[in-house]
């Protein structure tokens, strides 16, 4: 393997460039031209060592980014993944990756361009959270490649630490911690919530309220995981906005949660009424399918707010020029929340707080970092100041 300098004029212009050239491990003899004798050496000393231990690739032997991304995309369908698991990977690649490296070669990827392709998806209006999913996949798409034989190294993978390291620290810092009365139903509010529920919805969002089951996992539950006897609910599957049914996403989602009193007698009662579903949902839709989420959240949720007074004003006036207004919280992952800020506060009812190992188990997150990192300051705090105080006492006295 060696390494020179070639010069030439073009138009009276004299050019120089440093080439690579080396014999691959086919006995291919390959050259690889760089702008910089720096460049050049760098090359020259990985593929030295890839050509060594037998996992080289040259450009030529590689594939683009786009080529290799249709590759995996129907290697995880193949490999089962979810729809709305290959639907995500697809709008990661096409939305995301190809427009702007796709026409890139495997084997060209460095840490330099892995910088300006972050700093790029930001800079086109990317969220820090989105451009976090997008290197995910992109790190599991060049994995897919290497299997594949296409590219000898992941850079995605070796840079990882160095890429994400501060980057997350600074997205920790500038995450807005969770509001009781903004993100969070305040306990007044979700009382109003509650007296406001009607029809089928209420055994849903009550169910929802007091278990904080996701809303895939309460359009797929069924009546022989609800115990009514033991009083509690086991998580096993969940159904996907296709209306699949599948297992919980993480071996954490498969789970047992506790069913409070009048959760209990709603569900007796509901079940007695008959849900009509072949395959014995617990909150089908009308066609004995899973409920959609939309209808859940618009003719449910967002209507029992504004029944309840749950309201935030619209900014705009109706014909008789009064002030309009909208459910005060859009998503159904507010309830969710709710369901963890009161296990957590459970002292504010007379009772006792749980400890955050169990506030994951219920949540069925899959660490207690992601229970901690999103509720974490929730959880009650003593008097700093006197227990500093005492632990002074008890040192110097």
């Amino acid at each position: 393997m060696s390494v020179r300098k070639r010069t030439w004029t073009t138009k009276g212009v004299e050019k120089t460039a440093w080439i690579v050239d080396y014999v691959d491990g086919s006995d291919t003899r390959r050259l690889k031209t760089f702008k910089t004798k720096k460049e050049a050496d760098t090359f020259a000393a990985t593929a030295h060592l890839e050509v060594r231990d037998g996992n080289h690739v040259a450009d030529s032997a590689s594939v683009t980014v786009e080529v290799a991304g249709k590759l995996w995309l129907a290697a995880r369908e193949r490999a089962g993944r979810e729809r709305t698991t290959i639907d995500q990977y697809r709008q990661h690649l096409d939305l995301h990756i190809v427009p702007f490296i796709g026409g890139s070669k495997l084997t060209t990827l460095n840490a330099s361009t892995l910088h300006a392709f972050r700093e790029r998806l930001q800079d086109e209006g990317r969220s820090q959270a989105m451009v976090k999913k997008v290197m995910v996949s992109l790190g599991s798409l060049i994995a897919d490649a290497q299997d594949r034989g296409l590219v000898s190294r992941n850079v995605v993978h070796e840079m990882r630490g160095r890429l994400g390291a501060s980057d997350g620290r600074a997205a920790l810092r500038a995450k807005a911690k969770l509001r009781v009365g903004v993100d969070i139903p305040a306990p007044s509010e979700i009382k109003a919530i509650v007296g406001a529920l009607e029809g089928r919805w209420r055994p849903l969002l009550l169910t929802a309220i007091f278990t904080g089951l996701r809303a895939s996992e309460l359009t797929g539950l069924t009546w022989p995981d609800v115990d009514l006897t033991k009083k509690v609910l086991h998580v096993r599957q969940r159904a996907d906005r296709y209306k699949e049914i599948g297992r919980p996403k993480t071996g954490a989602g498969d789970r047992e949660v506790p069913l409070t009193p009048m959760v209990v007698n709603t569900l007796r009662q509901w079940k007695l009424a008959g849900t009509k579903s072949d395959t014995g949902l617990v909150f089908p839709n009308l066609k004995g399918k899973p409920e959609a989420l939309q209808p859940i959240v618009r003719d449910g949720y967002q209507a029992a707010q504004m029944r309840g007074g749950v309201v935030v004003a619209s900014g705009k006036l109706d014909a008789a020029g009064k002030p309009l207004t909208l459910a005060k919280y859009t998503g159904l992952h507010s309830i969710r929340h709710f369901y963890a800020s009161w296990c957590i506060n459970r002292r504010a009812d007379g009772g006792l707080e749980l400890p955050g190992k169990v506030v994951q188990e219920r949540l069925g997150h899959s660490s207690i970092t992601m229970t901690m990192d999103t509720y974490g300051h929730l959880f009650p705090r003593g008097d700093d100041g006197e227990e500093m105080a005492a632990a002074e006492r008890a040192l110097l006295l």
